[in-house]
């Protein structure tokens, strides 16, 4: 049988050596061999299916999965975020704990997972500052630790799971999963965008940790535009949904008006794009 190497495969399938390194260790590409530390494919094969798919329980959009990673291992840290990412996850890791309490303030992500022992200072400790301030965001342990009083001190300290490394990549990502199907219920009731959240529980709006006052038809733009996030809304749809179903008629202006009020009250966000002559969009800049 023929067989070629990982770079080559990686020109073939266009992915990464690492990645198609993961192929071979999890036993997805059948007849590979590993020859020492070098793994050899054969030329025939084919790339495998990278398990890209929407979130369950939403299968109209594919939803972004945004993850926040405390490791200070750059190897382990690189091979986690490159899997998901290929499973089409945005992911972000942090080697310090002061770096992602300070990413954390300023946005929230979809999910956090950490890493007990850090640089300065213990991922419980971690666990326990996000607790205090955001009661639902998933958190996940993924540690070398795997005593049983530690797991259990995890959970205690507010952690969903607890996972102890070694692990399977895809199985990790399967916990991921499950964990967001359990918690979907809590997370459809806020909307982010950059740094901006919008509660739908308490009828309110967050710019980081910042509650921003804003008006009734101000919010109900905000809504429209964040629960539509990517997509354009004309300005006939705004005045439509936020005044003429309440029994407002009103003129053009008054959205031009209304918009201009918000952005100021809003600093002026990027993430929220006006498309001229026709209306306006709310997308993530980073």
């Amino acid at each position: 049988m023929d067989y070629m190497t990982l770079k080559e495969a990686s020109k073939i399938w266009g992915v990464t050596p690492r990645w198609i390194n993961y192929y071979c260790s999890a036993g997805r590409i059948p007849g590979a061999e590993k020859k020492g530390t070098v793994w050899l494919i054969p030329k025939n094969a084919t790339k495998p299916l990278d398990g890209r798919r929407n979130l369950p329980g939403n299968q109209e959009e594919n939803i972004m999965i945004e993850v926040y990673y405390a490791e200070d291992d750059e190897t382990i840290g690189k091979s986690v975020k490159e899997y998901l990412e290929q499973q089409n996850c945005k992911v972000a890791v942090f080697d310090r704990i002061t770096d992602i309490k300070k990413a954390l303030i300023g946005h929230f992500p979809t999910i956090v997972l950490l890493d007990w022992n850090m640089p300065d200072g213990q991922g419980s400790e971690l666990c326990l500052w996000i607790r205090e301030r955001w009661k639902t965001l998933p958190i996940v342990y993924l540690t070398i630790r795997g005593d049983s009083h530690d797991i259990v001190t995890g959970f205690q300290n507010g952690a969903d799971d607890y996972v102890v490394k070694p692990f399977d990549l895809a199985v990790l990502y399967s916990r991921i999963l499950a964990l967001l199907r359990r918690t979907k219920t809590v997370t459809d009731t806020k909307l982010f965008c950059d740094d901006l959240m919008l509660d739908k529980e308490k009828t309110a709006v967050y710019d980081g940790q910042k509650e921003i006052v804003v008006s009734q038809p101000e919010y109900r733009i905000l809504l429209i535009l964040m629960g539509n996030k990517g997509k354009t809304i004309t300005r006939n749809q705004l005045l439509e949904q936020v005044w003429v179903r309440s029994g407002n008629y009103v003129n053009d202006n008054t959205l031009t008006v209304t918009m201009k009020r918000l952005r100021e009250k809003l600093n002026h966000p990027a993430c929220l794009k006006t498309i001229r002559s026709f209306g306006y969009r709310m997308e993530d800049t980073r």
